[in-house]
């Protein structure tokens, strides 16, 4: 398997990552509302820190998927130069 789609590979496992912790978040935030509603306040509290971790998590997981995004246009580039090179 060439590097290029060994990176390919791992971006979709980050990629899947990224839709697991937003949806997880999106739900959350429902949560969040909902308990706005029933002014549960030590709940609220604790989701509320939830909330701040995922976000934390998702910014890291969108920096890893820019920085494999980089990485496989680099790799597609250097097997696109090696195929031309050898041609």
């Amino acid at each position: 398997m060439s590097r290029f789609d060994l990176l390919v590979r791992e971006q979709l496992q980050t990629m899947d990552k990224l839709l697991f912790i937003q949806s997880e978040l999106e739900r959350c935030q429902e949560l969040e509302r909902e308990l706005k509603d029933l002014q549960n306040k030590t709940e609220m509290q604790s989701l509320k820190e939830e909330i701040q971790k995922m976000k934390a998590e998702l910014k890291e997981i969108q920096h890893t998927f820019e920085r494999q995004t980089e990485e496989v246009i680099t790799a597609y580039k250097h097997q696109e130069t090696s195929l031309t090179t050898a041609l």
